[in-house]
């Protein structure tokens, strides 16, 4: 059966059959595990800083609303009621006007446990912080703490 040429001439574009033999398929897949081992680290470090971004900006949204629930309240959320009053009104808070989060989801960190919540605080009326990937004091990186302080 007669193909045509393609326009560059070459046949093997023209058949139907042609493709990658498996010596250049086991090349290209060991370049891209090569590219894996070399970027993976770096988008794992990447990934961990963003986790901590993220529950620094969480933290901001959190300190907001619980700035919020004060004024409305004329003070801070008890230690007992810590963070949950700014979802549901505690007993005793006639003068709620919550929610103060949209979302409950809110109230974790980005390793998946809740905010704590600390009034007063080391160095402020309150503090909202998080231990960090290792939820243990201290650390670096990913395990770092974050706080609102």
């Amino acid at each position: 059966m007669y193909r045509p040429r393609s326009k560059t001439g070459d046949a093997r574009l023209a058949r139907p059959d042609a493709g990658l033999t498996l010596i250049e398929l086991l090349v290209v897949l060991g370049i891209l595990a090569l590219l894996a081992t070399v970027a993976a680290p770096q988008v794992l470090r990447y990934l961990g800083k963003a986790r901590s971004e993220t529950a620094k900006v969480q933290i901001n949204a959190l300190s907001s609303a619980i700035e919020l629930y004060a004024l409305d309240n004329g003070g801070y959320p008890a230690l007992q009621t810590g963070l949950s009053a700014l979802m549901q009104p505690p007993a005793g808070a006639a003068r709620w006007q919550g929610p103060y989060l949209k979302k409950a989801e809110g109230l974790s960190d980005p390793w998946g446990r809740t905010y704590q919540y600390r009034v007063p605080g080391r160095s402020g009326p309150f503090e909202v912080f998080t231990l960090g990937r290792d939820n243990a004091p201290g650390g670096t990186g990913e395990d770092q703490d974050v706080s609102s302080n």
